[in-house]
């Protein structure tokens, strides 16, 4: 198995386990094959499964995924399950999509992207103003600002603004205003030795204007000034692939996300 693409879905795993560890009815209780890193609140994004084995059998994988159907099902909290499609081989990567139909899991295709490309050329743009998220006004941005990107509640992504200690002791994550509206935002969370890319979201009526290009650049940067770590991971979807290609990242894995269908 290729090194990075290792490191991209330990990257995936160690941050998020890093991500719900303060929630108080969190389960990182790994099962077989599985890793869990659940925060048991609304926000989906922080209620994770990982498949983490290496399977060519479609009837292992099949086990594996009802497991984790099971488990998401028998939550009142919403939650999504992480497949890296490069560790599946044989029967078991060609009948991963059928599978994921019969267990009604809605696919969101992603691509884990790895570089050490820090530090960065700062964005020109004038108009903006970067506030480190730190406080529950910034969270709160942060988190609408992706609820609303993701279309997702705007209620239950703040059921996480009181919870600062991710970007009290690991994050560096900034919204980017323009005059007073916040329009963008991203976050470099430090796990090990690297900066992983997390929750980059642009408001729908502000993109194309370089704005995620800029406050990406900005937390990544403020992250290696203050760490010195050049490393940086993350895990792109289709729209975001682009973004972070001109940033000089590189592909280093296959993904897949999968939600549980209404």
């Amino acid at each position: 198995m290729r090194p990075e693409l290792v490191e991209s879905l330990h990257q995936f795993v160690t941050t998020w386990k890093l991500l719900v560890s303060p929630f108080p009815k969190k389960d990182f209780t790994d099962r077989s094959g599985i890793a869990v890193a659940w925060a048991n609140i609304p926000f989906v994004f922080y209620n994770t499964l990982f498949l983490t084995e290496e399977l060519s059998d479609a009837g292992v994988l099949r086990e594996r995924m009802q497991k984790i159907t099971e488990y998401l099902r028998a939550h009142e909290a919403p939650g999504w399950a992480v497949v890296c499609l490069d560790y599946l081989t044989g029967s078991a990567a060609e009948e991963l999509a059928a599978i994921a139909q019969e267990e009604k899991l809605a696919p969101l295709p992603m691509t884990g992207m790895v570089g050490d490309i820090l530090p960065l050329q700062p964005s020109t743009l004038s108009n903006l103003r970067f506030v480190r998220i730190g406080d529950d006004t910034t969270i709160t941005d942060f988190v609408d600002l992706n609820s609303v990107a993701y279309h997702l509640p705007i209620q239950a992504g703040r059921s996480i603004v009181k919870e600062h200690t991710l970007w009290q002791k690991h994050a560096y994550g900034f919204v980017a205003y323009e005059k007073d509206e916040p329009v963008a935002t991203a976050t470099a969370i430090v796990n090990e030795d690297c900066l992983l890319l997390f929750l980059v979201a642009t408001k729908p009526e502000a993109r194309r204007k370089g704005y995620a290009d800029a406050v990406i650049r900005h937390a990544l940067n403020a992250a290696y000034e203050a760490t010195g770590i050049q490393r940086t991971v993350l895990h792109a979807t289709e729209a975001g692939y682009p973004v972070y290609q001109r940033l000089g990242y590189r592909p280093s894995g296959r993904f897949m996300g999968y939600l549980p269908q209404a």
